[in-house]
């Protein structure tokens, strides 16, 4: 009867049972507070073209309407880029590639994502250098990310 954890607190033993969690919560708290930080866009139209919302973070036209680009590191191969602006932001991810079988993986992963970046309305088809995965997001696009497209997918 003692073996099986009572409903009120099934999930609290869940960190002795990833131990890894605890060196990796304060990263991914990090990440989380700065992506919070950096999704508070707004819709700014260019101001070289009329009618157009391009993404400063692509653009950079303009140097005063960019924030500083941020690294959070949980070690050397293990960190995310966050580049915000105005109007969007772009994050990139590296992902840590131990040994062969992860970085096939990996590939494998990336090349079935980016071959249906379409279909997802916030991942880039190329990768910033040094990061395995990018999204970027605009302000018009986290309101509005059916827009353009049939509700139910492109079939």
């Amino acid at each position: 009867m003692g073996d099986i954890p009572s409903s009120s607190n099934f999930f609290s033993p869940l960190p002795l049972f990833l131990p890894q969690t605890a060196t990796l919560r304060p990263y991914l708290n990090a990440v989380r507070a700065t992506l919070q930080a950096a999704l508070c866009l707004e819709n700014f139209s260019s101001q070289v073209v009329e009618r157009h919302n391009k993404p400063e973070v692509e653009v950079r036209s303009s140097k005063e309407l960019l924030l500083q680009p941020v690294i959070i590191s949980r070690n050397d191969k293990e960190k995310v880029l966050i580049e915000g602006s105005i109007n969007s932001v772009r994050v990139s991810i590296a992902v840590k590639q131990a040994d062969e079988i992860e970085k096939i993986l990996c590939h494998k992963f990336m090349r079935f994502m980016m071959m249906r970046a379409e279909n997802f309305f916030i991942l880039r088809r190329k990768p910033v250098e040094g990061y395995d995965i990018n999204v970027q997001a605009q302000a018009g696009g986290l309101r509005h990310p059916f827009h353009g497209r049939d509700r139910q997918g492109d079939q």
